[in-house]
C-alpha cells in the first residue's frame, strides 16, 4: 500500500468512512462491511479526500484540465480535487451535472467549468458497486464537446464485487469504456492491510471478519 493510500485509509476509519459489522446495503444484500463517504462532512475531511484523490491520479500520470463528479456525492470530489491540482502553474476546473437541464439562466446541464473541446476530464466517484453512475458519467462527458478526452476514473473504493458478466464491475468498466478505473483502495488489499492490526486500542479486523468478507467475495465477487 502506497503512502497516500494508507494515508486515506486511515481517514476512511477516522470518520467511520469504512465499517466492518453486518450491514444490509439499499439492494437487500447483506454486506459484512459498509462504505459511507457522506461521514466526510468537514472542510478538512473533504480536503484531505481531494488530497488523496489528487495523489492518486498523479501517481497514475493523469492528465487533468477539469475534474467531473456526478451529483450529488460526486460534487464536494469534483471540487476538492480540483483544488488539490490546482498550483501556482495550473489551475483545474471542476463540473457537476445538473439532475434536470435548465433551459434559462446559463443553462445547461453542466454547473461550474462545462467540459469543452480538446480538454482531458477526470471523473471522481466513491465507490464501484454497480458501475452505473460511472457510466452515466462519462458518457455526459464524452457528449458535452468535439474531442473531450476522459483521462481516466479514480473512486475511493472498490468492492471487488461482479458486475454483469463474471468479471468484477471495476474490470467490466475498463474493458467497456476503454478508461483507466482506478480505486483508491479495493477491499481486498484493505482487510490484508487491516488484519490483526491494532487501530486505536481496536482491532477492526479480526480472523472472524477476515474470513466473512472473503465467503462474501467468493459469493459475490469475479469469478472470472
Amino acid at each position: 500500500m502506497l503512502p497516500h493510500q494508507a494515508a486515506f485509509l486511515e481517514l476512511l476509519l477516522r470518520f467511520e468512512v469504512l465499517r466492518f459489522g453486518d450491514f444490509t446495503l439499499k439492494s437487500g444484500r447483506r454486506s459484512p462491511y459498509f462504505v459511507n463517504a457522506g461521514q466526510l462532512r468537514t472542510g478538512a475531511a473533504i480536503a484531505a479526500l481531494g488530497q488523496a484523490y489528487a495523489a492518486h491520479a498523479r501517481h497514475h500520470g493523469l492528465r487533468c484540465d477539469l475534474v467531473f463528479g456526478p451529483s450529488y456525492k460526486g460534487v464536494p470530489l469534483a471540487v476538492a480535487t480540483a483544488m488539490a491540482l490546482s498550483d501556482g502553474a495550473r489551475d483545474v476546473g471542476y463540473a457537476f451535472d445538473r439532475k434536470q437541464a435548465k433551459d434559462h439562466g446559463e443553462g445547461g446541464v453542466f454547473v461550474g467549468m462545462a467540459p469543452a473541446s480538446g480538454m482531458h476530464v477526470l471523473v471522481v466517484d466513491d465507490v464501484v458497486t454497480s458501475g452505473q453512475s460511472i457510466r452515466e458519467a462519462v458518457a455526459l462527458v464524452r457528449e458535452a464537446a468535439p474531442d473531450v478526452v476522459v483521462s481516466g476514473v479514480v473512486v475511493a473504493i472498490d468492492r471487488q464485487e461482479r458486475g454483469r458478466g463474471s468479471k468484477t464491475c471495476a474490470d467490466e468498466l475498463r474493458d467497456e469504456l476503454g478508461l483507466p478505473i482506478l480505486p483508491l483502495l479495493g477491499i481486498e488489499e484493505t482487510v490484508a492491510h487491516l488484519r490483526g492490526r491494532d487501530i486505536d486500542g481496536r482491532v477492526l479486523v479480526d480472523d472472524t471478519r477476515a474470513q466473512a468478507i472473503r465467503e462474501h467475495l467468493a459469493a459475490f465477487g469475479a469469478t472470472a
